[in-house]
């Protein structure tokens, strides 16, 4: 099948263009720039040894994307364009509302006009309210609703619903929506990761920033939690085995019975943050500086997933350890730090040292 994937040359994106050329699809691939480099579509072609059309267009400007409708054909669409922190999202609410949504609508909105009828949206975990107690499960959403916490969520949950309504109206259009908890580590050449633009907004780039000493500590946002050590509890699923998920969904368009899957992606299991602090020193044999300051607005106790669901209707399971979350990510922080090189070596003597 070929796909375009908006927001291709993001973190989740990225490494899912990779998996689907594994499996015989091929991509067109559109993203902005606006928290990804180009740089990055550049190692993605050497992964996958050939190259992908890729277009720097922001999807919430209709005119242009449909010059990519016109020019390129594909028969579905991954959906990761959107702008993705929660507390970036509480102090810049309208930033989100206006390029998560319109950006959902103005893909949705081509599609019609170029009769595609197959798309797979990537929600978040996040549309579970603060209630929800995990493990949560699929149908747990229903109820928590008027629970979200933040901005992002929020988005999440309307782009969720606009998908719902379309499906109910128009059989011939099949929709996945992926909520997925919080995707971590990188791919094992260490040429693509997450590395976004700025401040780190999300745990891991930043523990790696750290870690490599472009930062001088890491921020851990309360430590007054409901948890076994005061610090935020999350399902850590490793980038590669979510791309993987991803792939998984396509079989969903051949199914007859229905136009509409709901899936969570995730390895069922909970990880606190100072665990993750400590996982990440174990695997790369140094230590993390960080410093307990205020919650961050917007977070929540635990949330982790019941993954059933995807386990079995997707013959998908989250595989990798957070063991290999923390090595894959170090290992493509150092890479980028040292710009190329012979990596594996200069890692070796790093952790000596």
């Amino acid at each position: 099948m070929r796909i375009l994937v908006a927001g291709g040359a993001g973190y989740i994106g990225s490494h899912t263009i990779v998996e689907l050329y594994k499996k015989g699809h091929t991509v067109v691939c559109v993203d902005n720039l606006y928290n990804s480099k180009l740089k990055v579509i550049k190692n993605i072609e050497k992964i996958i040894g050939t190259n992908i059309p890729f277009y720097k267009v922001d999807c919430c400007n209709k005119k242009k994307l449909e010059t990519v409708f016109k020019k390129e054909s594909f028969e579905a669409v991954i959906m990761f364009q959107g702008y993705k922190a929660v507390g970036e999202s509480v102090k810049k609410p309208l930033e989100y509302y206006r390029n998560n949504i319109d950006s959902a609508l103005t893909i949705l909105e081509l599609m019609d006009k170029f009769n595609i009828h197959n798309v797979i949206f990537s929600s978040s975990a996040t549309v579970y309210g603060k209630n929800c107690k995990s493990p949560i499960k699929e149908s747990d959403n229903s109820q928590c609703l008027n629970e979200i916490t933040n901005p992002y969520g929020e988005t999440k949950a309307m782009i969720e619903r606009i998908l719902m309504d379309k499906a109910k109206s128009d059989k011939t259009f099949k929709a996945v929506i992926l909520r997925y908890f919080n995707p971590v580590g990188a791919h094992e050449s260490g040429l693509i990761g997450e590395d976004p633009n700025g401040i780190p907004n999300n745990l891991m780039p930043y523990i790696a920033k750290v870690a490599t000493g472009k930062l001088p500590y890491l921020n851990v946002y309360g430590n007054d939690y409901k948890t076994k050590d005061g610090t935020g509890v999350r399902d850590y699923i490793h980038v590669v085995d979510l791309a993987i998920g991803h792939v998984a969904t396509i079989k969903c368009f051949n199914n007859k019975k229905t136009n509409l899957w709901i899936y969570n992606l995730g390895t069922g299991k909970g990880t606190s943050v100072l665990d993750l602090v400590k996982e990440y020193e174990n695997a790369n044999k140094l230590s993390i500086k960080y410093k307990i300051v205020g919650r961050r607005e917007g977070d929540i106790d635990k949330l982790y997933c019941n993954p059933k669901r995807a386990n079995e209707e997707l013959n998908w399971q989250a595989s990798r350890t957070v063991n290999a979350m923390c090595e894959s990510s170090y290992k493509y922080e150092f890479n980028n730090k040292i710009s190329g090189g012979e990596l594996c070596q200069k890692t070796k003597k790093l952790k000596k040292k």
